[in-house]
């Protein structure tokens, strides 16, 4: 358990870790390429190990003796069956990746994972990569995994996602598009949530030299044939680990600059800003980093967080601490992520005496500029969104503690010795 110290005066300059997303993205880009890529500035986190582990299963050969520049020998998109299982804990992004990268593997690929992760939905990815000729199968039939997929091989051409409620599966599909045998499409059925990680994967295999996209005035998508060329790339901050020290500036009225996070960035997330900027907060961004100086008053917003659902957790905390109502909606997708985030952050908030409403696809956060409010141990759910963003309340409020705070390893391994930066502002 992690007692939080409340702090009087923030005024920080720091660097977050590399984008786990773009890690990630850039990670398979690079192993499938044609010869040797170097990774600049990537994220050495538990996921990322995750997703590096099955990679070298599958054949690939990784150097990371230098934690932050990884070596990738590109396999030019063969590789080959593992000799075991690959798990991946309850990392979603990679399971939802890999489960397309296998299909090229010469022989069968089982992914399995924890828990939680056998209850996380993938039915639709399968079936779309059943339309491209992929045997997959979920091993307790529940579309969930575990999941055997026979690597033979991708067909390409037409295929339809069912749903886009999840952005990762078109990510997967994107990713490995250009092996296939012939040109692929993708057509989405129903809205696509979290578009801008889709722009973020075309983003990394543009740059990685495979130009694909959305066909104007339609929800398909289309990728020639070909391959991905090995290069250098670098990857910037991560936005969402960003959100938690920006927050804290707004939430206790100090002045925070996140120094590797551009502004344009190839983050959804990078947005977040904005909505601090919506409740009073003065935003200062370039391509040098972004700043964030808090309000002497914050008030409440409504934010349709569809398109950024990792820091809706972090703005409902702030919300907290604002004056009056502040509605974020559009989130039902936050129910599949590491833990049921609505549920999760609902029960959390209210327990430091936040008033909430809970609905199914939102949740409404009635601010009294953190007065009433009192400390409380924090239940994580093993989810390291939920322990960041529940720490930012202790800033504030006395007696805050995070019981299982270890989780925070999963994307953001020194988040407490960063955090502590804050704390020492007192």
């Amino acid at each position: 358990m992690r007692s939080i110290q409340p702090v009087s005066n923030i005024d920080v300059g720091l660097a977050v870790p590399g984008s786990k997303s773009i890690t990630q993205r850039a990670l398979v880009a690079a192993a499938l390429a044609g010869g040797e890529s170097l990774l600049l500035g990537v994220l050495d986190s538990e996921d990322t190990n995750y997703l590096r582990s099955a990679l070298r299963a599958l054949g690939v050969r990784i150097d990371c003796s230098d934690p932050e520049a990884w070596r990738v020998q590109g396999c030019g998109g063969r590789l080959r069956a593992p000799d075991a299982p690959i798990y991946l804990g309850n990392n979603g992004t990679a399971t939802r990746l890999l489960t397309s990268v296998a299909a090229l593997a010469g022989g069968p690929v089982r992914i399995t994972g924890d828990a939680r992760m056998a209850e996380r939905p993938i039915a639709p990815l399968m079936e779309a990569l059943r339309g491209w000729g992929v045997a997959i199968a979920s091993e307790r039939g529940n579309g969930c995994p575990p999941l055997t997929i026979h690597g033979q091989g991708i067909q390409g051409g037409s295929t339809t996602l069912a749903t886009g409620k999840s952005s990762q599966y078109l990510s997967s599909l994107l990713l490995v598009a250009p092996y296939a045998q012939e040109t692929a499409e993708i057509a989405v059925a129903g809205r696509l949530y979290s578009r801008p990680y889709v722009d973020m994967t075309l983003a990394v295999m543009q740059a990685f030299g495979v130009q694909a996209g959305p066909v104007p005035g339609q929800s398909r998508f289309v990728v020639p044939r070909g391959g991905y060329r090995a290069r250098q790339y670098q990857i910037e901050g991560d936005a969402s680990s960003a959100s938690y020290f920006l927050a804290a500036a707004a939430i206790c009225g100090g002045r925070v600059r996140v120094m590797n996070l551009p502004s344009p960035s190839l983050q959804g997330d990078a947005g977040f800003v904005e909505l601090l900027a919506r409740m009073g907060c003065r935003v200062e961004q370039d391509r040098g980093g972004m700043q964030v100086t808090g309000a002497s008053c914050l008030h409440g917003i409504e934010a349709d967080m569809g398109d950024m659902p990792d820091v809706a957790p972090t703005l409902a905390v702030v919300a907290a601490f604002a004056e009056g109502m502040t509605s974020i909606t559009n989130v039902s997708h936050l129910r599949v992520k590491e833990c049921d985030r609505l549920s999760a952050m609902t029960h959390e908030l209210r327990r430091l005496g936040v008033a909430v409403e809970e609905r199914e696809d939102a949740m409404h956060i009635q601010g009294r500029g953190g007065l009433g409010l009192h400390g409380g141990r924090i239940q994580t759910y093993r989810d390291h969104r939920i322990a960041m963003s529940m720490a930012l309340a202790g800033l504030r409020i006395p007696g805050v503690a995070i019981e299982g705070e270890d989780c925070v390893a999963k994307s953001f391994p020194d988040f407490w010795e960063r955090f502590r930066m804050l704390e020492g502002q007192g």
